[in-house]
């Protein structure tokens, strides 16, 4: 990667390698068309039902699922090859989504294949993670996840854009096969293009078993406050992803159908995307010094929407939001390198864990309160509260000591 005086990054050598390029262009179409297929599932079930709590229900089983799956399948990013852990989770995943995509079946089945669905992708994220260090050695693994990051928030952009044009166009039916299709050929750019690696090794000699490495990656994270502080930035998004949660019946209270639906999830994203290329071009220090900052500015958009604002002023408020989002950008990798190789997968799935956990929770929560109260009294509601914890957080994290020197990067 080639660096400037100043500390800030640039991605030409980044991108000049091909295994990261293939993972890269994988993860995109992959993102595309999983947001096409939680747009059409969310339609679907408030379109049957009528109720935004189970349309929010069904957006919080996309998360949900990893309380399960995150940490007790992503141990096996080390335990197997990476390579080969990726592509048989992108490949289960394109069946059980193409099975979904049965005409008739009834809404309760298709969310129990989406519980299937997000379980068998559960290791995916972990193994790509893991193995991106050994892709991007040194600093440039900073800016090829920044990369990753910010190409998820663009790619959610059109997916989520696009996709409720396309419920309209072919049907929930037929966007699920373009996820499964999306699927398929990410797991086809990671087999031909990504070098197989043997299975990484523990220093310490003998691999422990399955739930003691489960165990020990938790107690990991517990000693170490500064991946705790990180895990506690990352579940913050219980408060601001209400927005997400609300979209659907936001749109249907402002007049609006699947297209206005589509813009609303598109917003947090489209923030995200723009706010990541600028944050992941300044010095280290500089990120870490302004993640709580940031955490604090993501949820205290969403206060205004207690004045009950109109669709324009609402996209606007759900992007600034997702600007200030950008500080994920800031703590994941900076999680990843501050934890050793051989137990690498582990420990970053329990924080992808608890990142989806409080996504579902948060999304659930939502829909939930909206039974009783307006939407927009629910998102401001929810940027009050997201506004205290993330003051909280942000004295945990100059507590743990995460700015007083510098962290060896692991690998």
């Amino acid at each position: 990667m080639v660096g400037s005086p100043d500390g800030r990054t640039r991605y030409r050598e980044v991108f000049a390698s091909a295994e990261y390029r293939a993972l890269f262009a994988a993860h995109t179409v992959s993102t595309v068309g999983d947001q096409f297929a939680r747009v059409a599932l969310t339609v679907l079930v408030f379109r049957d039902t009528g109720s935004p709590a189970w349309a929010a229900i069904t957006y919080a089983l996309t998360f949900l699922p990893d309380l399960i799956g995150g940490p007790l399948l992503s141990g096996l990013a080390d335990r197997y090859p990476r390579r080969a852990v990726m592509i048989c989770s992108d490949l289960l995943r394109a069946a059980l989504v193409a099975l979904m995509a049965v005409p008739a079946l009834p809404w309760p089945v298709v969310c129990g294949l989406l519980v299937l669905v997000q379980l068998a992708g559960a290791p995916a994220v972990p193994a790509r993670t893991a193995l991106l260090p050994h892709i991007l050695p040194g600093p440039a693994f900073r800016a090829g996840a920044a990369a990753l990051s910010t190409v998820s928030q663009a790619a959610q952009v059109a997916g989520f854009a696009a996709g409720g044009v396309l419920v309209v166009a072919v049907g929930t039916g037929g966007v699920l096969l373009i996820d499964a299709a999306s699927f398929a050929a990410s797991a086809a750019a990671v087999a031909w293009w990504v070098t197989p690696r043997p299975t990484p090794g523990d220093p310490a000699g003998a691999r422990p078993g399955w739930w003691r490495a489960v165990t020990s990656g938790a107690v990991l994270v517990w000693r170490d406050r500064r991946l705790l502080a990180l895990i506690c930035f990352a579940s913050l998004s219980a408060f601001y992803i209400c927005g997400e949660a609300l979209a659907v019946p936001l749109a249907d209270r402002l007049g609006g159908g699947p297209v206005a639906a589509g813009l609303l999830f598109a917003a947090y994203p489209a923030g995200c995307a723009l706010a990541s290329l600028f944050v992941a071009t300044r010095p280290e220090r500089t990120q870490l010094r302004a993640l709580p900052v940031l955490a604090v500015a993501t949820s205290a958009p969403l206060i205004a929407c207690a004045l009950n604002p109109e669709l324009p002023v609402l996209v606007l408020l759900f992007v600034v939001s997702g600007a200030a989002s950008a500080y994920h950008a800031i703590a994941s990798p900076t999680f990843a390198l501050w934890t050793p190789d051989h137990a690498r997968g582990q420990v970053y799935g329990l924080a992808v864990t608890a990142l989806k956990i409080a996504q579902g929770l948060g999304v659930a929560a939502a829909g939930i309160a909206a039974e009783h109260a307006s939407p927009h009294y629910v998102l401001a509601a929810g940027g009050v509260l997201g506004v205290l914890a993330a003051l909280g957080v942000g004295v945990l994290w100059r507590r743990s000591g995460a700015l007083d020197e510098g962290r060896p990067v692991t690998s």
